[in-house]
């Protein structure tokens, strides 16, 4: 179904795929590789209540209830423009019913702001520690990679707060920063269970690590093969890189092709 698209000045709009379309901050940090994967590693559970921290457009969560992997999802956001976005975006795509805002800063976020306890929690966290690397002329794109408004002990901890024993976190996260990752996970009771680390090409270290950790569980690793994400020389027409073949097959489908525990 079509809808009508009112955008600020500030905002542009994009197709995502035939699904799904996106309305962004022309000065905030668009969408890009790290929630698509998020939303693809993690796994339906079709009837299921989702959160996800650090909402930003609200795409991760639109993925999750286009690809019906959840039934609903409340996606938490500090920034009012982009709980607003969210809103907006969500009835662009004909989901008001099922992908919502709440404008609150995850440190605070708890049981008692949700009608029922979530089955599952996702995040894409800020991945740049305070006042490192370079700093963005945009408070917008400042706040969505530097951890201003929470760290990842932050989100972990929200996570741990959020979920019963047996619930799910998935989160994306910058590899060189793994142990802070793991260490935070379990100090919340949130033990990992399932990874794989992704990486630009054949040659090229590990840029990003994909985690789904357990609540309460037992302690037991599964690490999935290496996601290389573009072939090395093989360009397509107008010198774009050309996807792998494990790449195209988890765009195409929003999941990865081994997607058990």
């Amino acid at each position: 179904m079509e809808h009508d698209v009112f955008l600020l000045p500030d905002e542009r709009l994009d197709e995502v795929n035939e699904n799904l379309r996106l309305i962004q901050k022309t000065d905030g940090l668009t969408f890009g590789t790290d929630a698509y994967l998020l939303a693809a590693f993690v796994r339906p559970a079709p009837s299921s209540f989702a959160v996800e921290l650090g909402g930003g457009t609200g795409i991760v969560s639109l993925l999750l209830a286009t690809t019906k992997k959840v039934q609903s999802v409340a996606a938490v956001e500090i920034q009012p423009a982009f709980a607003d976005l969210i809103w907006r975006n969500a009835a662009l795509n004909g989901l008001a019913s099922r992908v919502f805002p709440i404008c609150k800063d995850i440190r605070e976020i708890g049981a008692k702001d949700f009608d029922k306890q979530p089955a599952l929690v996702v995040a894409n966290p800020p991945y740049l520690s305070k006042g490192s690397g370079k700093t963005n002329l945009a408070p917008k794109k400042e706040i969505a990679r530097h951890e201003c408004f929470g760290d990842i002990l932050d989100f972990c901890a929200c996570a741990g707060r959020l979920l019963g024993s047996g619930g799910r976190f998935v989160t994306v996260w910058r590899a060189e920063r793994l142990p802070e990752l793991y260490t935070a996970l379990r100090e919340n009771h949130l033990e990992p269970k399932r990874a794989v680390f992704v990486h630009a090409d054949l040659d090229a270290p590990p840029c990003a690590v994909l985690t789904e950790a357990v609540k309460d569980a037992s302690p037991s690793l599964r690490v999935l093969p290496p996601l290389f994400l573009y072939e090395k020389s093989n360009k397509k027409a107008g010198g774009a890189r050309a996807m792998t073949p494990a790449a195209a097959q988890i765009y195409a489908a929003c999941s990865f092709p081994d997607a058990g525990v």
